[in-house]
């Protein structure tokens, strides 16, 4: 069974996007960030006790186990940095959402989480560092997208539709419905 998997930089939207996007296509949604949380704790907690190698252990055989399950894959900004992954999503329908950084500024600033609760942002200038990061995984993002959105503008029903149609003018056609 394929999934359709989102990925992007932190922020980008893969959570609300995903959420509308399984609903609108009748499909599962699960995002891999919380599950991890679900079963290992908050991340940033995670990170502090274990590290970042130890999470991104956990964060493979999340990711491993909600493309294993089909439906709309939501993951974590830095899951594409590990290799397995990497190779996993090959054999699925993969959607980057990409952010304009001035977009990020704001969605950083309104986030109903602190910022601590990434721990990649610590620091004096959490943007700086997200687009550190961002280009830093950007060609990775890139290599593994079979279609890129932006979500920087415009309501996210609008960007829900847009992948919507996406995904069903792409759909394998042994998983299109009879």
């Amino acid at each position: 069974m394929s999934a359709l998997v989102l990925i992007g930089p932190m922020g980008a939207g893969k959570t609300s996007v995903g959420r509308k996007l399984a609903k609108r296509l009748g499909l599962s949604f699960t995002d891999t960030d919380a599950e991890i949380v679900r079963e290992h704790g908050p991340i940033a907690q995670i990170f502090a006790t274990h590290g970042e190698p130890h999470f991104r252990e956990l964060e493979r055989q999340a990711v491993c186990a909600a493309l294993s399950g089909g439906g709309v894959v939501a993951l974590g900004g830095g899951a594409v940095t590990h290799p397995d992954i990497r190779d996993a999503l090959a054999a699925h329908r993969v959607v980057l959402l990409t952010v304009e950084p001035e977009t990020i500024a704001a969605r950083l600033r309104a986030a109903s989480r602190p910022v601590t609760s990434r721990p990649l942002l610590h620091g004096d200038d959490a943007l700086a560092r997200w687009q550190e990061i961002y280009q830093a995984r950007r060609e990775m993002y890139e290599a593994a997208a079979d279609a890129t959105f932006d979500t920087s503008h415009g309501p996210i029903q609008d960007i829900v539709d847009a992948v919507a149609q996406w995904a069903v003018d792409t759909e394998p056609p042994e998983e299109q419905q009879v």
